[in-house]
């Protein structure tokens, strides 16, 4: 039996923090993952009594990227980053582990992202036989293109100090709870309109590009995980193997 997906809810002077807490899968995105999220996400947006949203993780992986063994729908992956970029609260990633794939698309819904020097990422959706299809919703808008193009290519391995000279972390540092400590601050000082409204300045193009593009993206996402050489990938990735086309 699969042990069950955890978000964890702490809250502290008005800021919830949202615990990734699915060890047996380094917290990759599976179904059970992106509804548990979607809800807690929900419950802090109504709540009056939290001012800001700090997701993060246990152990030392922030999300391995989509669980292969457990996919969650692409409808549903859409349906959590909109979440994330509508709700009227800042959500604010605190990454200290390791982000693939997936995990970047949902670092990069984040308004704000802090992420330890000891931190890697990577998108490795092309080493599967799949593109960044979904997550494209949230990072095409907010990073880097010149750095997009090498790392979307190549699914090589890059450090903290990369991620954020590419735009998909805000800023990294020794220790990430130093870096957030100003701006978890700033946040608790700010009034609750200026921030719904300032956030919503700060998202409008990026919801203009799900508008634009989700159902297309959807749509290839399902495509290519349904392809031959996807489940040839996915095979060899779950096979700790490579696949037939390295050379």
């Amino acid at each position: 039996m699969t042990p069950p997906a955890h978000v964890d809810r702490t809250r502290a002077r008005g800021v919830e923090t949202l615990t990734l807490d699915s060890p047996h899968n380094r917290n990759a995105l599976s179904a059970a993952l992106v509804d548990g999220l979607a809800a807690a996400l929900t419950a802090a947006g109504d709540d009056p009594g939290v001012r800001a949203v700090v997701l993060t993780h246990t152990g030392n992986t922030f999300s391995a990227g989509a669980d292969l063994r457990d996919p969650p729908d692409p409808d549903a992956l859409v349906g959590l980053f909109r979440r994330i970029i509508e709700l009227p609260k800042p959500v604010i990633a605190r990454v200290a582990g390791h982000v693939r794939a997936g995990g970047l698309g949902l670092v990069a819904a984040c308004d704000i992202a802090a992420a330890s020097t000891e931190s890697t990422f990577a998108f490795t959706e092309v080493r599967i036989g799949v593109a960044p299809a979904v997550i494209s919703l949230t990072l095409l808008p907010r990073a880097d293109p010149r750095a997009l193009a090498r790392h979307y290519l190549t699914g090589e391995r890059f450090d903290a100090a990369e991620a954020a000279r590419a735009g998909l972390v805000t800023a990294a540092g020794d220790d990430v709870d130093a870096v957030l400590e100003p701006v978890l601050d700033g946040v608790r000082r700010a009034a609750p309109q200026g921030l719904a409204e300032t956030k919503r300045l700060l998202t409008a193009r990026v919801l203009e590009a799900f508008d634009r593009d989700a159902a297309d993206l959807t749509a290839l996402s399902a495509r290519l995980f349904a392809s031959p050489q996807a489940r040839e990938g996915m095979t060899a990735f779950l096979e700790r193997r490579d696949p037939e086309w390295v050379v």
